[in-house]
């Protein structure tokens, strides 16, 4: 069989696995009568060694990115063989005392579009533990200890994850310092387990979304200026309402001899 026939194989194969998949009733909602969620899931599973059923629970999808659990990172990581299962170090750095960091919040311009704006807010800590945290493992083949960079309840204001409303870090900060300097140190020194994937609770951290909101018939409008140019259509006339003049494609030139136009 050659390899283009053993991929069309695999892809039936996995099409099959996913169509079970579906029916099932203890997989999350977003894999449920969707067969292309759970080819993916299964595509990933296979990739990382993993089974299909512990992907799907820890995949998750924050503003339409994949994301995995921080949990599940921590447990691939202590179950690879290749590393000693991760630890924390933490200290308290004293009160972190007033904070200045970015915000982020909506105003609508004079055209009536709301649009993201960074304003500088002022936080104030002054009765709140700097809680610093480092996650390490040894590396069993070199004995090698390895650290991650270390994450602060200062860090987390600066970086707006504190202040987000709904915020964990605010009701349990050691439980998310854990995760987040797990995932730092899992980016570090074995990228390969997440696939590129962040966190979820990094995926609800962050705040990089631009909300633009276009009225319906200038939504309509757009659509129907980009169907224009898909199919390849002439562009519109002119602005002075002339439009635009045939190209004579007449090889034979006419006998009759033209008057030069005034430029006048």
């Amino acid at each position: 069989m050659t390899p283009v026939g053993q991929t069309v194989k695999q892809f039936e194969v996995m099409q099959r696995m996913a169509k079970m998949y579906t029916e099932s009733t203890i997989i999350p909602e977003a894999y449920k009568g969707n067969i292309g969620n759970c080819i993916i899931a299964l595509d990933m599973a296979t990739r990382m060694g993993a089974n299909p059923l512990m992907v799907m629970q820890n995949l998750y999808v924050v503003n339409g990115n994949p994301s995995w659990s921080s949990k599940f990172l921590i447990a691939t990581i202590n179950m690879s063989g290749k590393y000693s299962s991760l630890r924390y170090r933490k200290r308290n750095l004293g009160k972190v005392g007033k904070v200045k960091y970015n915000d982020i919040e909506w105003k609508t311009d004079p055209t009536g579009k709301s649009r993201k704006t960074i304003v500088v807010k002022e936080f104030d800590g002054t009765e709140i533990d700097n809680i610093e945290c480092v996650a390490y493992a040894t590396e069993l083949s070199t004995g090698e200890i390895l650290e991650s960079d270390p994450i602060t309840i200062d860090t987390a204001i600066k970086e707006g994850w504190y202040t987000k409303s709904g915020s964990k870090w605010v009701t349990m900060p050691s439980l998310m310092l854990t995760y987040r300097a797990a995932a730092f140190w899992q980016r570090m020194y074995c990228p390969e387990i997440s696939m590129g994937f962040i966190t979820k609770e990094e995926a609800d951290d962050i705040q990089d979304a631009e909300y633009v909101e276009i009225p319906s018939k200038d939504k309509l409008s757009e659509l129907a200026e980009s169907a224009v140019i898909s199919n390849g259509n002439p562009a519109a006339p002119e602005a002075n309402g002339n439009s635009p003049k045939p190209v004579n494609t007449n090889n034979t030139q006419s006998n009759k001899p033209t008057k030069p136009k005034s430029l006048w």
